[in-house]
């Protein structure tokens, strides 16, 4: 599995993790990485694979190039099979999204359940990454100018009312270095302030007096890269770096001012010419030249996505939408995916107390899905474990015990488990076990008042039958 916190950039990344026989599921040349448990903390997503789904997803990878990371697991492998349990693996093929959290190295882990073409693949990830571009309208542009002058800011001018994948990305990677705006076309005040005539157009201000620059190279995130790097800093500065390339500076104009679409809104846009003429020393001319760029890297910076967040959330539009809140989804509980595992955890003369959640199989005879409680269940389990985590608490292990592992079914016969979802707390070295009560529900207090109860010594405990505790094995050595 990927994950995001020691990468340079925040986006999403993309992992598979498959059982397959073989050294390895994709060739060097292929798009996609294969990682296994050490490598996986240098990415940013998780993903299983199988091999009817080994076109798609190449083609996936060489469609997500440069937007986000795609990775393999080979989870038949022995020195996998412990990281893909931890990953809360329960079959094969399974994909994965990882996100970047709240927290860095707690990511969001998302199951991705939907399609399996390349298409499918590739707008689910897409729409996962995080949207760090300001939508911005006449009435709301003096507030972002003014704010953060010394900063060096970058817009897009665009006819789409959405934000594309590339833009949401480069706000992604430049973040804290450099604020990201869109503004559409039909904000004539800001369309005239900086002599915008095609789209679209991408506009930086390197902050305090310099002047801003329009790029006039093709719309590739590696040539846009090239152009933001002269102004983006890691550290603010007041000053814009000597480009690489000449740009082209926005001249001023005479009659540049903008014109306020409706009487209202006169003094809204005298500031944001103040604001403006604090932010660059001159305003565009109408005759200034920009190069209009189409294709698919165009599209790719416009397509359908809503905005999910602000750079500034100090400065809010009254016509912006309200950005959406991403939950900091707590990581997976790890599942003992062989017998081995199961017994070497839990069922040992020596082990202590375990959850064990006993996974039914994805669905019945007839198709349906048997997972509704389980999902619920496994969500729970994974919040108590974070909250306790988080407060540096100690807490027994919790683990999901996926219906192949032959030891679940040992288990299920041994203490007359018969629910397609089953919860029960075990202590091999005790000799005990408790159920939990299904008719209760699986919401997180119920599950939560279960678990402290049985962390607190409080309730009844059952006897664990005979032959369900695995015995040591004793060693014989040869004699001296």
């Amino acid at each position: 599995m990927l994950t995001h916190g020691i990468l340079s950039f925040l986006v999403p990344a993309l992992l598979l993790t498959a059982g397959v026989s073989g050294d390895g599921l994709y060739s060097k040349k292929s798009a996609v990485l294969q990682v296994d448990g050490k490598s996986y903390d240098k990415l940013v997503a998780k993903s299983n694979q199988v091999s009817n789904l080994k076109p798609a997803y190449e083609k996936a990878a060489k469609g997500l190039d440069g937007l986000a990371q795609v990775a393999a697991v080979n989870c038949d492998d022995d020195s996998n099979k412990a990281f893909c349990g931890t990953m809360g693996v329960q079959g094969f093929p399974t994909l994965k999204i990882v996100k970047p959290g709240k927290k860095p190295g707690k990511p969001i882990v998302e199951d991705y359940n939907g399609g399996r073409t390349a298409k499918d693949i590739v707008d689910a990830v897409k729409q996962a990454i995080p949207n760090h571009v300001k939508r911005i309208s006449d009435k709301g542009l003096s507030g972002w100018l003014e704010s953060n002058n010394d900063t060096a800011k970058a817009i897009l001018f665009s006819d789409k009312g959405t934000t594309g994948a590339l833009i949401k990305v480069l706000a992604s990677e430049y973040l804290n270095r450099m604020n990201f705006a869109q503004i559409r076309n039909k904000e004539s005040g800001a369309v005239e302030m900086f002599g915008i005539t095609t789209y679209p157009t991408l506009v930086v201000l390197p902050g305090g007096t310099a002047s801003p620059v329009v790029f006039d190279g093709s719309l590739s995130k590696s040539a846009m890269q090239e152009f933001l790097d002269q102004y983006a800093s890691s550290t603010n500065t007041k000053t814009a770096p000597k480009p690489k390339k000449e740009q082209k500076p926005i001249v001023p104009a005479e009659d540049a001012a903008p014109t306020p679409p409706e009487a209202e809104e006169t003094a809204a846009s005298a500031s944001a010419e103040a604001a403006f003429s604090s932010a660059s020393s001159s305003l565009a001319s109408e005759e200034a030249s920009t190069t209009p760029v189409g294709g698919a890297t165009t599209e790719t910076m416009e397509e359908a996505s809503q905005p999910t967040a602000s750079p500034d959330p100090n400065v809010v539009a009254e016509d912006d939408p309200k950005p959406a809140t991403m939950p900091d989804v707590a990581p997976p509980i790890p599942a003992l995916i062989e017998r081995t595992f199961l017994e070497q955890r839990c069922l040992g003369p020596k082990t202590t107390t375990c959850i064990l959640a006993l996974l039914p199989p994805a669905t019945d005879n007839e198709g349906v899905s048997l997972f509704k409680n389980a999902d619920t269940a496994l969500a729970s389990l994974a919040e108590i474990a974070d909250k306790h985590s988080e407060r540096g608490g100690k807490l027994f292990p919790f683990f999901s015990v996926p219906s192949r592992n032959e030891g679940q079914e040992v288990l299920r016969r041994k203490l007359g488990l018969l629910g397609p979802m089953e919860l029960v707390a075990v202590n091999a070295r005790r000799g005990w076990y408790r159920r939990f009560d299904a008719t209760k529900g699986y919401g997180r207090n119920a599950v939560e008042d279960w678990v402290d109860a049985i962390r607190l010594g409080e309730g009844s405990k059952e006897k664990l039958p005979e032959g369900l505790v695995v015995e040591a094995k004793v060693e014989e050595h040869d004699e001296l």
